[in-house]
């Protein structure tokens, strides 16, 4: 009895360790600047699978954090990400003015005035870079998908406003939607200094890094304590060099300003399937309802609501993607699913 417990228990341990074990994959690396309709050129980078079984469609992440890097994809793709890396064209970009991209960041921008010919937006820099990939990388099928979480997500609902005609899918993960009633930088007004103090000057401090604010000491409750009026901190440590920094201070009710950059109003007639994903536990869970209920018909959304806080809502989902495979490779696309794992690993799919 002992003995075949000792061989049960071994034979677990070995099934285990073939189930973690870190496979690499490998693909082909492509980085370039991608240019706008006003001259402005975008960071991007394109992984391509080695062996591509035919023309394949566009996974596309917009994002002000940063592209990969040729070093770490040199070294292998993480396994767990195997059904994008062999089926996509897995395209990241860095939003204006982060990195190398050029032009100027600005925190949320929200659409420009449709009067504005001229005008740009993360609207119209997705619908470009679609028209781009789709007319200068060989062998696609003629069809992308963006998706996002948290930021990225945000972007990934701006392509969706106005839409490339290749643009066949959307997944906007834990999206911001209304940055003073229930989002990031207030909670039904209230102001989340630490958060709204430390986000700014991550991305607004220096184009070409994502920006960690040097605390002296490490109880941070402590040193907010101490700053004392809200306007030392521009006084001691930002120097009006922040910009959404600025915009706070200047803009302590829900005037024109925060109203403007709420997504919601503009979501009344998405023209492609979306899904929205939140957790229960994400600080922007009263905004992802809003988001859902303001985006088109139920023919083309969808919302999956799990356990999880904030960028949880990846966790090992990052394979959320592909999922809406029949989105974006598909002739006849007419559903979206998003197969999503809770943290006991069980799956909740919803389709729409």
């Amino acid at each position: 009895m002992n003995r075949v417990l000792l061989y049960g228990m071994v034979a677990c341990a070995l099934f285990l360790n073939g189930q973690t074990r870190d496979e690499r994959i490998f693909v082909d690396f492509q980085e370039v600047m991608v240019p706008m309709r006003d001259g402005v050129r975008l960071q991007t980078v394109i992984l391509a699978p080695k062996s591509p079984k035919g023309p394949l469609p566009f996974l596309i992440d917009r994002s002000p954090y940063g592209v990969p890097t040729k070093e770490a994809v040199d070294r292998g793709m993480p396994a767990a990400g195997r059904a994008r890396y062999e089926n996509y064209y897995v395209v990241t970009q860095n939003i204006r003015g982060r990195f190398k991209s050029e032009g100027k960041f600005v925190m949320g921008r929200p659409p420009h005035d449709p009067a504005d010919p001229k005008g740009v937006d993360e609207t119209t820099d997705a619908w470009d870079t679609v028209d781009w990939l789709i007319k200068n990388i060989p062998n696609n099928n003629g069809r992308a998908g963006i998706a996002g979480t948290s930021y990225d997500g945000w972007t990934a609902v701006m392509a969706a406003l106005d839409p490339h005609p290749a643009l066949k899918a959307v997944i906007e993960q834990a999206s911001p939607a209304d940055q003073f009633l229930g989002d990031d930088f207030h909670h039904n007004g209230a102001f989340r200094l630490s958060y709204g103090f430390e986000y700014s000057a991550m991305l607004e401090t220096s184009s070409t890094e994502n920006y960690r604010f040097q605390f002296d000491r490490g109880d941070t409750y402590d040193w907010y304590l101490g700053l004392g009026p809200l306007s030392n901190a521009d006084e001691r440590h930002l120097h009006g060099k922040i910009p959404t920094w600025e915009d706070f201070t200047h803009h302590p009710s829900y005037d024109r300003f925060w109203q403007r950059l709420a997504f919601a109003p503009y979501l009344n007639a998405v023209k492609v399937p979306i899904v929205h994903v939140a957790g229960w536990w994400d600080r922007r869970i009263s905004t992802a309802r809003r988001r859902s209920t303001r985006s088109s018909n139920r023919t083309t959304r969808s919302i999956a609501t799990t356990s999880w806080p904030g960028r949880g809502t990846t966790g090992s989902g990052t394979e959320t993607a592909a999922a809406w495979a029949p989105s974006v490779s598909d002739r006849t696309p007419r559903s979206i699913t998003a197969r999503t794992f809770s943290s006991r690993g069980s799956t909740t799919g919803c389709a729409a």
